[in-house]
C-alpha cells in the first residue's frame, strides 16, 4: 500500500505543478453582476461539464468521425486580401477554426488567431492542425485590433498573439480577467470588457461585448476564473457578429434586442459531438442555424469546424448537417454557407448580398 500512495502522491503533486505552470492569472474583482466572487456563470446560471463527465467521454470509446490530413497543395488558391476595404464596406475572410479576418471601415480585425501547428499549450501534444491558415501569417495586411472571445488554448494561441504584437503593435480586445494573461506574457497593450461594454473602434465603428454560453480555463483548477463573450461590430456597411465558442441560448434574442439588425452572423458549427456531453457549451450545425433565424441575420458564416480534431464530429460532418438543417429550417445555401479555407466575402452599403472573391 505504500507504493500505491507514493504513486498517487506523485500524482497530485504533477497535477498542481503542471497547474500551475499552465493556468491563466485569475479576475479578483467583484463588480460584475454574472461573476459570483469565486467563478463567472453563464448567462441562463446554467454549468457546462465537470471532470468527472470529461472523463466519461475520454474513457468511452466514442465513435469518432474521419479527419483527414491537407497540406496547402490540396486546397483552393485564394487571393490575399487587400491592404485595406472602402468605406461602407466589410470583407470577412475565413482563416481557419474562429480565425477571421474582417475588414471594415479602414480597420482590420482578426479574431481568435491561432498560427501554431496545435492547439495546446505544447507543440508536441494535443490536437493537431488538419489544414493550413487560409492566410500565411505573413500575408496579413496590417492588423490593427485582435478580437479574444476566451482563453482556450485553439482560441487564445499566445505564440501567435505575441507575433501579433511584435510585428504590428496590434491592440487587444478581451473578455474580463484575460488581460491578466496577456500582460504576464508582456502583451501590455490591452482593452478588457464585460458583456455588454461599448469601446469606439476605428471610424464610425462600436463594438460591443456581448455573451455567450461556455466556460474558460487554461489549467485544471483555473475553470470559469474569466470570462468569454461574443462580439458585435456596430458599422455603417452592417452589424457583424462574432459568436466566439458558444451553446445555444436565450442570449441570442437579447443580442438582437440590444445591439439590433445583424447584416452578417459569424456562427459556430463545430465540436458538438456528443450531444450529451456538448450541448451545453457548442452549437450544433442545426442550433446554428436556429441562431441564425434567432438573431434575424441577412447572411452567416460557419465557423470553428475543418482544422482541429475538438470532438467527436469528424472533419465534414458540421457542413453536412449544416445543409440538412438549412433545408429542415428552408434556409437558403446562400444565406448561411461555410467558407473554405481563405475564402472571403464582401458586402457593399449599396448592395444587398455578400459576394465570394475567389482567384
Amino acid at each position: 500500500m505504500i507504493w500505491l500512495f507514493a504513486i498517487v502522491s506523485t500524482l497530485i503533486a504533477a497535477l498542481f505543478v503542471a497547474d500551475k505552470l499552465l493556468a491563466a492569472p485569475k479576475y479578483i474583482e467583484d463588480n460584475s453582476d454574472h461573476f459570483d466572487g469565486k467563478k463567472f456563470v453563464n448567462p441562463d446560471g446554467a454549468g457546462t461539464h465537470h471532470y468527472g463527465e470529461v472523463l466519461k467521454w475520454w474513457l468511452g470509446g466514442n465513435d469518432k468521425g474521419i479527419w483527414d490530413t491537407y497540406s496547402k497543395n490540396d486546397l483552393p488558391d485564394y487571393p490575399t486580401p487587400n491592404p485595406s476595404v472602402n468605406d461602407g464596406q466589410h470583407q470577412i475572410t475565413f482563416i481557419n477554426h474562429a480565425t477571421f479576418l474582417i475588414q471594415v471601415n479602414g480597420q482590420n480585425i482578426l479574431t481568435d488567431p491561432v498560427w501554431s501547428f496545435r492547439a495546446s499549450p505544447y507543440q508536441w501534444i494535443g490536437p493537431k492542425r488538419k489544414r493550413p491558415a487560409g492566410i500565411d501569417f505573413d500575408d496579413l495586411p496590417h492588423i490593427d485590433t485582435v478580437l479574444l472571445s476566451h482563453n482556450h488554448y485553439d482560441h487564445l494561441d499566445i505564440d501567435t498573439v505575441k507575433r501579433l504584437q511584435s510585428k504590428y503593435d496590434s491592440q487587444f480586445i478581451v473578455p474580463l480577467g484575460v488581460e491578466r494573461y496577456l500582460h504576464s506574457q508582456g502583451v501590455d497593450r490591452t482593452i478588457r470588457m464585460d458583456w455588454w461594454d461599448k469601446y469606439g473602434l476605428g471610424n464610425e465603428i462600436t463594438l460591443t461585448a456581448v455573451p455567450a454560453r461556455h466556460f474558460s480555463g487554461r489549467g485544471l483548477f483555473d475553470r470559469n476564473k474569466t470570462l468569454w463573450c461574443g462580439y458585435v461590430l456596430e458599422n455603417p456597411s452592417g452589424n457583424i457578429y462574432f459568436a466566439g465558442d458558444t451553446g445555444y441560448g436565450d442570449f441570442l434574442r437579447e443580442i438582437k434586442q440590444q445591439v439590433g439588425p445583424i447584416n452578417t452572423s459569424i456562427l459556430p458549427i463545430g465540436a458538438y459531438k456528443p450531444r450529451w456531453f456538448m450541448e451545453a457549451i457548442h452549437m450544433s450545425p442545426e442550433e446554428a442555424v436556429k441562431a441564425h433565424k434567432e438573431l434575424q441575420s441577412e447572411k452567416s458564416i460557419a465557423m470553428h469546424f475543418g482544422t482541429f480534431p475538438m470532438a467527436d464530429d469528424g472533419m465534414y460532418e458540421p457542413l453536412d448537417d449544416l445543409q440538412k438543417a438549412r433545408r429542415k429550417h428552408k434556409v437558403a445555401e446562400q444565406d448561411f454557407r461555410g467558407l473554405q479555407h481563405g475564402e472571403s466575402y464582401s458586402r457593399d452599403l449599396q448592395q444587398s448580398d455578400l459576394r465570394s472573391e475567389v482567384a
